[in-house]
C-alpha cells in the first residue's frame, strides 16, 4: 500500500527477493511524489485505487490477486522485508493467518509513541477478552493470511465498516476486524516476532482518535453482529 512513499519504496523494495513470492502488487492511493512512476520503471504491477481508504484499496485489488495467500506489507520502512520467508514458512505449516507481531518476545515498535503504544495494548487486550483471542498484536498490517478469508469473514462487506466510518467520520482498514473474526471463527492463527523500524520519509497518516473510536466500536459490536456461516 502506498501514498507518497517514494523514499520508502526506493529503500525497501530492493530488499525484497522477488523469488520469495509469486506476485507483487503496488496499490496506490493517489501519490503525487513519483511513487507510481518509480514502481512502473522498476517493473512492479501497479493498481490505482478508486475510493479513498485502506479497506477500499483491499476490496478493489482483491480480484487481481492470483495466489491463495496474501501478505499485506507497508513499504514505508515499518515492515521488515526479511520476515517475508518466515511468514510464508509458517503459513505452510497449515495456519490460516500468521501475524508479524511488534510485541511478541523481544520485538519492539520504534514507530510507537505513548498514545499508540497504549492504544495497541488496549485494543489487543480487548479483543482477547471479548472474543477469545490469544494475540499480542491485533492491529498491525504486516501479516500473511488466506486470500479467501476476506470473503469467509465478511471483511469485504460494506456493512462491516460503513456505520463506524459514518459515526466517526473516517476511513478504516480491515486488520483489526480480521483479527476479531478470525478469533471468533477459531481459525488457526500464529504470530512471529517482528520489529517495526521507524518509517522512512512520507507522512504518518494516523487519525488516532477517529480510528481508535471506530475500531473500538467494531470490537464491541462484534459481540452480536457477526457469526460465521
Amino acid at each position: 500500500m502506498t501514498l507518497n512513499e517514494i523514499n520508502g519504496m526506493k529503500a525497501i523494495m530492493p530488499q525484497i527477493d522477488r523469488s520469495w513470492i509469486d506476485q507483487i502488487i503496488v496499490v496506490d492511493g493517489g501519490s503525487t511524489d513519483g511513487t507510481v512512476e518509480w514502481a512502473h520503471e522498476n517493473g512492479y504491477e501497479v493498481y490505482i485505487q478508486q475510493k479513498r481508504g485502506f479497506r477500499h484499496a483491499y476490496t478493489e485489488v482483491w480480484p487481481f490477486i492470483q495466489g491463495d495467500v496474501v501478505i499485506t506489507f507497508s513499504p514505508d520502512g515499518n515492515s521488515v522485508p526479511e520476515l517475508i520467508p518466515e511468514l510464508i514458512a509458517k503459513m505452510k505449516e497449515g495456519y490460516d493467518m500468521v501475524i508479524a507481531s511488534r510485541y511478541l518476545g523481544d520485538a519492539k515498535s520504534e514507530d510507537d509513541d505513548f498514545v499508540t503504544a497504549f492504544g495497541n495494548w488496549l485494543f489487543t487486550h480487548t479483543v482477547n477478552f471479548l472474543h477469545g483471542g490469544h494475540y499480542t498484536d491485533v492491529m498491525v498490517i504486516y501479516r500473511a493470511y488466506r486470500k479467501a478469508m476476506a470473503q469467509e469473514l465478511g471483511l469485504n462487506r460494506e456493512d462491516a465498516h460503513a456505520l463506524p466510518e459514518k459515526l466517526f467520520r473516517t476511513k478504516i482498514s480491515w486488520e483489526p476486524l480480521l483479527s476479531v473474526r478470525a478469533a471468533k471463527a477459531k481459525l488457526m492463527i500464529a504470530e512471529i516476532p517482528g520489529d517495526e523500524p521507524p518509517r522512512i520519509g512520507g507522512e504518518r497518516k494516523l487519525q488516532v482518535l477517529q480510528w481508535g473510536a471506530a475500531y473500538y466500536f467494531q470490537f464491541i459490536r462484534e459481540l452480536w453482529f457477526w457469526r460465521r456461516g
